[in-house]
């Protein structure tokens, strides 16, 4: 038989869920996230003024009020057909003037700017390689690509997977490394050096679950890094290196369980081409498959 079955073997790293990111103004968000983008508001859960969960697939967006964060690197999304993308964004260009947005298109990607700086790579899903870690999602996040010091990506690794019993990979380009850290079957945390200056972390955080929930809980523990403690959940910020005790970079990481009651909740996807004028009956719905 020509198939191996380790390609089908996974780590205990189950979903990358949420990132969350504080935003200033919920009506720019909107018009941002959900008509430009073409994502769906979560219409059951933080449906005031203060907060917005936007749905992408099986994971969320989360855009509570506050002082603005930047992600500092980009989101990997899919999104859906890039034609189509760039006609939401020139729709909604007057209503963010004056604002960090703008986009930029690329060969197999549109590259996306957030009115306040974030930037989210929304990668081609219809001429993809099918050899892409993300090749099976048709509407999700694809991959979170952080910035980080020179000299850092090898203790990353080293960190998720000795901590976390995650498949892990490093690759080397014009001798900076870049650690990849897989998340179920198709989802990537990327560590990628860079010789460029590093802003301060603000606060922003990721959400992630994992199946074996109480090992990783101790080893943290056991370097005095876990807090936050809830039923179902955890959180740690630090990424150290394991041999010197050294911080290599801080992401603030809520981790979750399987057993915690928000796992594998159904999403609401809509579909954005859906308009009262061109209205297809039975095609209101994206299915965010894995």
């Amino acid at each position: 038989m020509e198939h191996s079955y380790a390609n089908d073997d996974t780590g205990n790293l189950i979903l990358l869920e949420h990132v969350n990111l504080k935003i200033p103004n919920q009506i720019l968000a909107t018009a941002f996230y959900v008509t430009g983008l073409g994502l769906t508001r979560d219409p059951f859960v933080m449906t005031g003024v203060e907060n917005m969960w936007i749905n992408i697939g099986r994971s969320q967006i989360h855009l509570p009020h506050g002082a603005a964060q930047r992600l500092r690197g980009s989101v990997g999304l899919v999104v859906g057909e890039l034609d189509a993308l760039v006609r939401r964004l020139r729709s909604v260009e007057p209503l963010l003037a004056g604002t960090g947005f703008g986009w930029t298109e690329r060969a197999g990607s549109v590259e996306v700017t957030c009115p306040w700086g974030n930037r989210y790579e929304c990668l081609d899903p219809v001429n993809r390689a099918t050899s892409a870690p993300w090749s099976q999602i048709d509407l999700g996040i694809a991959f979170l690509k952080m910035d980080v010091p020179v000299g850092s990506a090898l203790p990353i690794a080293r960190f998720y997977r000795d901590m976390f019993d995650a498949p892990v990979d490093i690759e080397e380009k014009h001798g900076l490394h870049r650690a990849i850290i897989d998340i179920g079957t198709h989802q990537q945390l990327l560590y990628v050096e860079t010789t460029e200056p590093i802003p301060e972390y603000d606060g922003h955080h990721i959400a992630i679950y994992t199946a074996a929930f109480s090992e990783p809980f101790r080893r943290l523990a056991e370097k005095g890094l876990v807090y936050g403690e809830e039923p179902h959940q955890y959180r740690f910020v630090d990424l150290v290196d394991l041999a010197s005790g050294e911080r290599c970079f801080r992401l603030e990481h809520e981790v979750r369980s399987l057993h915690h009651p928000l796992y594998a909740r159904p999403l609401v996807n809509r579909n954005p081409e859906q308009t009262n004028r061109n209205y297809l009956p039975g095609a209101d719905w994206r299915g965010g498959r894995f």
